[in-house]
Formats: structure tokens, sequence, C-alpha cells
């Protein structure tokens, strides 16, 4: 069997971050299942608005796609993933993919996703400690990318992962939320949606964890061990044996 590959795409709240900052989740990752990662470094608002990011992870997805046998894994075994901002940008790829046809993704793996605009435009969360990124700043994140006031009627197709009506046809997921986090509801709400539209998911909240932790506090055993967890499920996803990993 070929090998797989992965599309990595960094946090930041759409406005800042690095692809270098998710080194050692790509590394353990790539290491322990012997997978080709590509970890891409997109356009950031305010500069460069939607749907400049988004374009950029698409490229990285064509670039992948054209390069798989040099790269050394299967263009057909490809898994988007990402971690907050990039989560999000991710489940908007795959929905992307899905409807441009042709190759899709064979999961999409996403941590503590930036998934749905509508939570910045809820001004009663501004005062709640929400550790790591509060809603003063998710507004600030997405009013950049989608140059307007987050929360409108309408906004552009691929924007917002969450407004997407139809989830059904895409490819199977995990997730996690962390319990304190701002996210969480909207991280709950997708999960139930994909699952409900027919999706594969795989779902849970990590009790005492803030947001994107499994970054930033990657040497606590909470981290490692949803690490861990993450990647028991995409190995089994992927057909591969990392029992001693």
């Amino acid at each position: 069997m070929a090998g797989a590959g992965m599309l990595w795409i960094h946090g930041g709240g759409l406005v800042i971050g690095a692809a270098k900052q998710d080194d050692n989740l790509c590394m353990s990752t790539a290491s322990r299942l012997g997978i080709r990662i590509v970890s891409v470094d997109y356009r950031l608002a305010p500069e460069f608005p939607f749907p400049a990011a988004l374009d950029d992870a698409l490229a990285a997805w064509l670039w992948m796609q054209h390069n798989a046998p040099k790269l050394g894994f299967d263009p057909r075994r490809v898994v988007v993933a990402g971690e907050s901002a990039g989560g999000g940008i991710a489940a908007s790829l795959v929905q992307r993919l899905h409807d441009r046809g042709g190759v899709q993704p064979v999961a999409q793996w996403l941590f503590a996703p930036m998934l749905d605009d509508r939570t910045a435009a809820q001004v009663d969360l501004d005062g709640r400690d929400h550790p790591v990124w509060n809603n003063r700043s998710n507004r600030f994140g997405w009013a950049s990318y989608l140059n307007s006031e987050p929360g409108a009627d309408v906004v552009p197709p691929y924007a917002v992962p969450a407004r997407r009506e139809n989830l059904s046809g895409l490819p199977p997921a995990w997730l996690y939320a962390g319990d304190s986090e701002l996210f969480r509801d909207e991280i709950v709400d997708y999960a139930a949606r994909l699952r409900a539209a027919g999706v594969p998911v795989e779902f849970e909240i990590v009790t005492g964890a803030a947001h994107g932790f499994e970054n930033w506090a990657n040497e606590t055993a909470l981290a490692q061990d949803l690490v861990k967890r993450a990647q028991n499920w995409l190995s089994s996803t992927l057909g591969i044996d990392a029992s001693n990993g």
C-alpha cells in the first residue's frame, strides 16, 4: 500500500501564526504514523482577507496532488488537518474540494477548529473569561477575514464552514473541543451536524482544557494523551499500524 499524506494548516485566529508553530505535532504524527506532512504558510488577514487563506490551502492541496509520486504517498490518501483557525480553513477546504469533484481527502482532522463567525457576533460573550482566545479577539479575527462585521445574514460560500447547510458526502472527521474554550458550542454543533448528515465522526470534549492546549501545553499528560488518541483514530482511518508508536 502506498503511503499517506497530510496537509496541515496552522492556527492564529486568521490574523497571526506560522507553519513552524505546529512542528512538534506534525513531526510527532509523521514519525509515529510514517506519513508525509506538508504544512502551509497562508496569507493572513486583514492584509489578505478571504479567500486568500483558503486559496493558499487549495494551492497547497493541488501541489501535493501533483507531487505525490515524488514525495512518496498516494494522492488518494491525503488528510486535510489543522488547529483553531487552521482547523476552520481545513473544514472549508474539504467543502470546496467536495464541490469541485475529483480526488477527495480521506479524512479531516480538526483540533479545536474555528468554525462559525456567528459566535463572534454574540456580544454577551465578551465579558466571559475564555483563556487564550476570547470573543473580542474572535470578533477581530472574523471581521479581518470577512472584511465585514461577523454575523451577517449572508457570507461568501466557503468563508465560514459552519454556515454550509448540506454537510453530506464530506470525509470522516475527528474533532475535539476544550470544555472551557470559546469555540466549544460551535464545535459541538458542527460535529452533531456532520454525524446527522451521515459523516463518520469521532468527537470529544476535553475536561479542564483551554483552547489549543495541545500546542502551547504540549508537554502535559493531558495534551499528550489527546494527541495520541487523535493519532490512533487517524492511523485506524488510514489503515496504518501505529501500535508501536
